[in-house]
């Protein structure tokens, strides 16, 4: 067995995981029942039962993990943990990208990406965020009805395609593009549930996955040769991130990536640069309309700070209430709801005896609704990020875009990006909601309002 600490054996310090408290379990299909009828209130209430809970989701061993030290552990430790199973369905869509690939594989490709995202970089595409998102809102009108999750899907899809592919979308490529995703990632809710014991996946459903892989692989490879055969010199990119990446070469043996890689990374880029950030402004506008005097001082920073003209990257530092909203919404309402390492060996971790195929689930859900270390966790309270709190927290606590050596690569673009959006949005139009009823959450690759978010516009 081995250990962090290495330790050969179990000893009276030790504890077999299998051994601890766990909920009430069915005889036949364990935990898997409870889960898959509420996942997010499930893990939490299973999280009362202690900082690691035991679980049995039909065949699959868990555990919950709520100790934000071991939190930290596991998500920094690629020796004893790979991506577990579930991650493993998202190679139809993403191939083998950054989010599932692993080992020496894992390792080169992230050195080859990581220059696309240096602070200077992801600085250079902030006015393309803002541009984009005023040429979007040139047809709001006062009165309108919009779904507003539609409405920021649309243009943060806009948005990373022209960061990666250097153009923009018509309608038509939009919508298809749009379609394939949203197939995909029905299949894989639909995959997932089955894999652990549901239903069988609808063969219908897996014809249009099929199809909707086809067109997106049709879609990216186009693009791929369009960039070849342009009179862009791979030794002098542009300054998309495609043709960074066609032209960034390996340190140690001068190679660069196939065209399969670069499919697989801009399929990655692609889903993981428009998702989080149109379902993170989404949740913001929901808490917003919800929270009136949070509106108030959002309103008021913007005037200040900006007095009526466009945000610019420079102003970053000085909105600082509009970026504790964007901190405050990935708090309650994570993009990913949790994450997951399956042991490749028997290991112990601080104490914690863990068994070879167990999955351990690290849930920011849980994290970031616990009352341990956030007071009125579920209160929308933009100034609690005050004075440093991020930094002030124990590691393991706050982690909306992951932790350790395999951290969202995109965090920082995620982050400037939602931030400058919101503050364009907001300084632009006020919404309110055309329902009163509570939103229904969809957990699933990401945390999605079901239905998304229907408002009606109002002047400021």
């Amino acid at each position: 067995m081995s250990s962090i600490p290495a330790s050969p054996i179990a000893t009276a310090q030790t504890h077999p995981i299998t051994a601890l408290p766990s909920p009430p379990a069915d005889p036949a299909l364990g935990h898997l029942p409870d889960f898959m009828r509420d996942p997010l209130g499930f893990l939490q209430r299973a999280s009362t039962y202690g900082d690691w809970v035991p679980l049995q989701l039909g065949d699959m061993p868990a555990c919950l993990v709520s100790d934000p030290a071991a939190i930290e552990a596991i998500l920094k430790d690629r020796s004893h943990f790979i991506k577990a199973q579930d991650l493993k369905m998202l190679q139809g869509l993403i191939g083998n990208g950054l989010v599932v690939s692993e080992g020496s594989f894992w390792q080169r490709q992230r050195r080859l990406v990581q220059p696309m995202f240096h602070h200077q970089r992801i600085a250079d595409y902030g006015q393309i965020m803002v541009d984009f998102t005023r040429k979007h809102l040139a047809d709001w009108q006062v009165g309108d009805r919009r779904n507003f999750h539609d409405e920021m899907m649309r243009l943060t899809l806009d948005i990373v395609m022209k960061t990666i592919f250097d153009r923009e979308l018509s309608d038509d490529t939009a919508h298809r593009i749009t379609e394939a995703f949203e197939v995909s990632l029905a299949w894989f809710e639909a995959q997932y549930m089955a894999n652990l014991g549901g239903s069988p996946c609808d063969p219908a459903l897996d014809r249009r996955y099929g199809q909707a892989i086809a067109l997106l692989d049709e879609s990216i490879d186009a693009m791929i040769q369009n960039r070849r055969s342009s009179s862009v010199s791979q030794d002098e990119p542009g300054n998309d991130l495609l043709s960074l990446l066609m032209a960034v070469e390996d340190a140690d043996d001068g190679s660069r990536m196939s065209d399969r890689q670069l499919r697989d990374e801009t399929a990655t880029l692609i889903l993981a640069g428009h998702e989080t950030t149109a379902n993170t402004l989404t949740f913001a506008a929901l808490l917003l309309a919800q929270h009136p005097a949070a509106r108030a001082a959002l309103t008021a920073e913007l005037q200040t700070v900006l007095a009526g003209r466009a945000p610019t990257v420079a102003d970053l530092p000085h909105l600082r209430y509009t970026t504790m909203v964007i901190q405050e919404a990935l708090r309650l309402y994570p993009p990913a709801t949790d994450v997951t390492r399956e042991a490749i060996a028997d290991c112990e971790i601080l104490g914690h005896v863990i068994p070879a195929g167990c999955t351990l689930i690290m849930s920011q859900w849980v994290m970031h609704h616990h009352d341990r270390y956030f007071d009125r966790p579920e209160a929308f309270e933009p100034e609690r990020w005050e004075n440093d709190l991020e930094k002030r927290l124990p590691r393991g606590v706050y982690f909306p875009f992951g932790d350790g050596p395999r951290i969202c690569i995109g965090k920082s673009f995620a982050q400037m990006e939602a931030v400058l959006i919101l503050a364009t949005i907001a300084q632009t139009v006020q919404w309110e909601l055309l329902s009163d009823q509570p939103i229904q959450l969809q957990p699933s690759l990401t945390l999605r309002p079901m239905g998304g978010l229907p408002v009606q516009l109002a002047p400021l």
